[in-house]
């Protein structure tokens, strides 16, 4: 069996594979081929969080095993109802799209064990590359249909607790998705509990509404005809490439260099805002205003973490920056989406400024914005963003020093996922295609409070912790 080590704090920690399987649907669906959109198209990869659960005293003689044929007996349950989960992409030869061939084809599941405790890892929300390590990563050489869309490792510690991480493609859920899938399998799992029904709507896995182009027997999107609407984000992403190609922003003060914004150059870290972290700096900015003021704590620290990036990475003054955040669409379109929806029910709002005015600017200015953002999304703005991504590439956007990406995983409690008999001491994302998006986190020990994990290149990462942490503590 595949064994891994990974050094952490100067211990060699080993992590090995005990078993692999494949989980198919307890009941079978009839092969068909589902339709994506094109905000499915965005991003088909993997996308892996890994679940942590304690020892406890209550699965103390819980073997591996019996922990390991729970999960797997939940999953086929889950993959009969959830069957595209069981299929893989396809793709299409005549338009060179992604689609979802529902073939039955299954999960993948695996079983490890290592000899290290959870409490060796130290602080759970802040990344550790041992994570990696605790979940299964099929080799991918660029053929979809031999790709997986869920795989899971369990992994038992020393300590007598466990991981559970888990990868999903983006092409078959978005988040408020994958978290109704994951409630629902960690429901028919039965760990140290009775199975219950935690599913509120059945899952609706076409795509309706959302598809562009004549599909036969599928809704086609209606052409936006003379309608002004245009979607903000592709317009501004567009202009941000067009200035990165003129050269615009490449030197700051005409004396140095921009830092560098490759992927692999960048270095994951954790900023945790308590609740009263949060009030503290609603109360600055906003005074004895405060209850005339609506504003959230995600606009609030989505304006905040802005200004500090952007001062950060140092940006020219006259250079365009922009802010874009994931909206649900869900309850935009017209007619909404059905409950259930379980594909990619999101597209992204934007802000756009020059980074003098994001710097100078009072944090009541740009939460203004991003409201106006936020409040622009409509039914119109879902149409023209779709229709600007059809045709477009399939794949995960390049870094932009000038582009701040937020993702709000706040209204999915992950933790709150029993798996076994409790809520997850913490779940953690793993490494992702686009580290430089900052995910904002609901943190168990503090439901009020924000953590915010974002990828910084590692020259300003003392730059932006100064920057995001004046006026919190």
């Amino acid at each position: 069996m595949a064994t891994t080590k990974k050094q952490v704090d100067g211990n060699n920690l080993t992590v090995r594979v005990t078993k692999t399987v494949t989980v198919h649907p307890k009941s079978l669906h009839p092969q068909q081929i589902i339709h994506l959109s094109n905000l499915d198209r965005q991003c088909p990869m993997l996308m892996y969080v890994v679940f942590f659960y304690k020892a406890s005293f209550a699965y103390r003689n819980l073997s591996l095993d019996s922990v390991f044929n729970s999960l797997k007996s939940g999953l086929e349950e889950t993959l009969s109802t959830w069957y595209p989960a069981a299929g893989r992409l396809s793709l299409n030869q005549g338009d060179g799209k992604l689609n979802l061939w529902c073939n039955n084809g299954g999960a993948v599941l695996v079983e490890a064990v290592t000899g290290a405790k959870i409490l060796e890892l130290g602080d759970l929300s802040h990344y550790n590359e041992f994570f990696e390590y605790l979940a299964y990563k099929p080799a991918f050489q660029g053929n979809f249909s031999e790709m997986p869309l869920i795989v899971a490792q369990v992994t038992r510690f020393g300590c007598g607790g466990y991981s559970i991480g888990i990868g999903t493609s983006h092409s078959l859920f978005d988040g408020p998705a994958t978290y109704d899938f994951l409630r629902a399998w960690a429901s028919n799992s039965a760990i140290l509990k009775e199975k219950r029904s935690t599913q509120l709507y059945k899952p609706v896995h076409e795509r309706g509404s959302l598809l562009v182009g004549n599909h036969q027997g599928l809704t086609k999107l209606p052409e936006s005809g003379s309608s002004a609407t245009r979607a903000a984000a592709i317009d501004h992403l567009y202009q941000l490439i067009k200035q990165a190609m003129a050269g615009q922003t490449q030197n700051f003060g005409g004396s140095r260099n921009l830092p560098n914004m490759e992927n692999s150059n960048l270095v994951l870290r954790t900023f945790h805002l308590s609740g009263a972290m949060i009030e503290s700096l609603k109360s600055k900015v906003f005074g004895d205003r405060r209850g005339s003021f609506s504003c959230s704590s995600f606009e609030l620290v989505a304006a905040h973490l802005w200004k500090a990036r952007t001062k950060a990475l140092g940006a020219r003054k006259g250079a365009m920056v922009c802010l874009q955040f994931a909206v649900d669409i869900r309850n935009k379109m017209h007619p909404p989406l059905p409950k259930g929806f379980s594909g990619n029910a999101f597209v992204l709002a934007s802000v756009a400024l020059t980074a003098e005015e994001v710097e100078n600017g009072s944090h009541e200015a740009t939460v203004e914005k991003i409201k106006a953002a936020k409040n622009s999304i409509c039914n119109e703005y879902v149409i023209a963003y779709n229709q600007a991504l059809d045709g477009g590439a399939q794949g995960s956007l390049p870094p932009i020093n000038e582009l701040t990406l937020v993702s709000d995983w706040t209204r999915m409690p992950l933790h709150t996922i029993d798996f076994l008999h409790a809520h997850a001491a913490y779940v953690s994302p793993l490494f992702i295609p686009m580290p430089q998006v900052a995910y904002f986190i609901q943190n168990p020990n503090d439901l009020r409070g924000i953590d915010v994990r974002i990828g910084l290149p590692p020259q300003s990462l003392k730059a932006f912790s100064h920057y995001f942490l004046t006026n919190l503590q």
